[in-house]
């Protein structure tokens, strides 16, 4: 798979947007409300316009999708067979706590498929970054990237990934038929990259994400050997439905463990 812009613009385009971010951070910024009662703050706003402004400046023949100027309707985004899916900010929350655990994502969509993902936590200065098929890389400030891969074998108790704000009773259930385990949690896309570095085994996301919460982390996970399905087995697809919204999904590295089974 051959990138509309090389992918070293990219990785900068993504950490400018980190640090756009970062100056509102430090400040004591403003929080509004939006229709679905999720935060929105001026540094997503900002992280969305240098983003989009920037690759629409670069490939003005490929579409933008961001979370932030999603209410394009899908008679119109149907007919995409490429497109960006921006999250300027995931983990607004996460944000709002000052906990450190939020990231921006961009992805680029393939026939409905993620064929590239970054993902980039500024507090941290780490940047995940894949296309499936071929690799995925961690890199951590100005140090070298280093390649990544999922645990091919579970390990014993198997080390799950769960939210810090959206744990519930389905999350619960699933813990308690997986018996022994190690829950590692987490906040935003972070947790699928868990999967990708092989820090985790399992993410089961039992409640609600959109698409742009997890393009970007999806191409990483399976850059780095790993899935990503609906509770049917079925991989994560995009833009095929009016709706945003995904269906409930796990992120895996050892695909010979039956995880729908624990579902309960």
């Amino acid at each position: 798979m051959t990138l509309p812009i090389p992918i070293d613009q990219l990785l900068n385009l993504i950490r400018e947007a980190g640090e756009a971010i970062l100056e509102i951070y430090d400040t004591e910024f403003e929080i509004e409300t939006k229709q679905d009662n999720s935060p929105l703050t001026a540094a997503d706003l900002a992280a969305h316009q240098l983003i989009v402004s920037t690759l629409e400046r670069l490939t003005p023949e490929i579409p933008v999708l961001s979370e932030e100027s999603a209410k394009v309707p899908f008679a119109s985004r149907s007919s995409w067979q490429r497109y960006w899916l921006i999250d300027p900010l995931d983990g607004t929350r996460e944000f709002v706590k000052r906990n450190g655990e939020f990231t921006v994502n961009i992805a680029l969509i393939d026939g409905h498929r993620p064929s590239f993902g970054a993902v980039y936590a500024p507090v941290i200065k780490t940047l995940y970054y894949g296309i499936p098929g071929q690799s995925a890389s961690k890199q951590i400030g100005n140090q070298p990237p280093q390649r990544i891969s999922v645990t091919a074998n579970c390990q014993k108790p198997a080390r799950v990934a769960g939210s810090r704000s959206h744990a519930g009773d389905s999350l619960q259930r699933f813990l308690d038929n997986l018996g022994e385990h190690e829950l590692v949690s987490m906040g935003s896309s972070l947790k699928l990259c868990l999967v990708a570095e092989g820090m985790a085994d399992i993410y089961p996301r039992l409640g609600p994400t959109s698409e742009w919460d997890t393009g970007a982390a999806q191409a990483v996970v399976e850059a780095a050997g790993g899935q990503v399905t609906t509770l049917e087995g079925e991989t994560l697809s995009y833009n095929t439905k009016d709706s945003l919204l995904n269906p409930h999904f796990l992120a895996f590295g050892d695909s010979s463990v039956e995880w729908s089974g624990y579902l309960g």
